[in-house]
């Protein structure tokens, strides 16, 4: 049986360098803190914490004082900064560049049209890190949406300006546009912003060419990775026989006679050496 790793999986930039940061910082220091999983993988957390750090939520944040906390590539609102300065907390910004490009240009948008009534609209995850990071930059004012029947919460005789979570499909975007474009009442102005990082959107042709290629798939994700579900259907799409798994330990049988080539992939926060473990645990049941 032939075992493939999909060489274009794997933690995107923005992970890496999180991932980097904290095993930079924990080289020098036996605790580190860090505001939320720093990956949504919860083997990756796990070996991270072993090393030293510290997962912690916002409530234990607002309680730390004088101590090291990092930020994850997903970004955070102003207010966790304010809560840094006040309580004499280091930060560790390990921000992704492209979500904290975003966020500055809602801010902006938000500082430019708060007296026009602009309403300023997210296509995201509700309740996801990166999105309430960039609520945060419109003062909690903005809109978010999920899918079309969030639509029916605009006001379509107000402007509106759109902007999208990083890690959302483009087609999901491009729906929602058109949908807008659909409602808007006359000489209301509609400006979007197409803000998917494009290391993530290129991993939808490349994930549905992979599991085409391969008689059977095991899509190796974390079970909070939005971005996993996402590129999963996509894979289920392209090869019915497409399996989502987050560990090894979830490989118990053999795979069928007439299976002969299988291939390992996953999302933007699955380690590298996960899928190799994977694939070695393929290998060995399959004889």
């Amino acid at each position: 049986m032939i075992v493939e790793i999909d060489k274009g999986s794997g933690f995107c930039f923005g992970v890496v360098n999180a991932i980097s940061s904290a095993e930079r910082e924990l080289k020098n220091t036996d605790t580190l803190y860090c505001l939320g999983d720093i990956v949504h993988n919860s083997l990756e957390v796990e070996r991270l914490e072993a090393l030293g750090l510290r997962t912690i939520d916002h409530a234990e944040f607002a309680r730390l004082e004088g101590k090291k906390v990092l930020l994850r590539a997903h970004g955070e609102p102003p207010s966790t900064y304010e809560t840094a300065e006040r309580n004499r907390i280091q930060i560790v910004d390990a921000t992704c560049p492209v979500v904290l490009q975003l966020q500055k240009k809602i801010h902006r948008c938000y500082q430019e049209t708060r007296g026009s009534r602009t309403q300023i609209v997210i296509y995201g995850k509700k309740g996801h890190a990166e999105v309430n990071g960039l609520v945060g930059q419109t003062d909690g004012t903005a809109i978010v949406v999920e899918k079309i029947d969030d639509l029916d919460r605009l006001d379509f005789s107000r402007n509106i300006s759109l902007f999208s979570q990083t890690t959302k499909s483009l087609d999901g975007f491009r729906t929602i546009v058109a949908e807008i474009e659909k409602r808007l009442e006359a000489g209301v102005q509609f400006d979007y912003h197409d803000t998917i990082c494009r290391q993530v959107a290129n991993r939808l042709p490349n994930i549905q060419k992979f599991a085409l290629a391969h008689d059977w798939v095991y899509f190796v994700a974390g079970k909070k990775s939005s971005n996993g579900r996402m590129l999963f259907e996509e894979c289920r799409k392209a090869n019915s026989h497409s399996q989502f798994i987050s560990s090894e330990e979830e490989i118990t049988e053999p795979l069928a006679k007439e299976v002969k080539c299988v291939g390992v992939c996953g999302a933007t926060s699955t380690p590298k050496w996960l899928m190799e473990k994977i694939a070695e645990k393929i290998r060995r049941i399959n004889g």
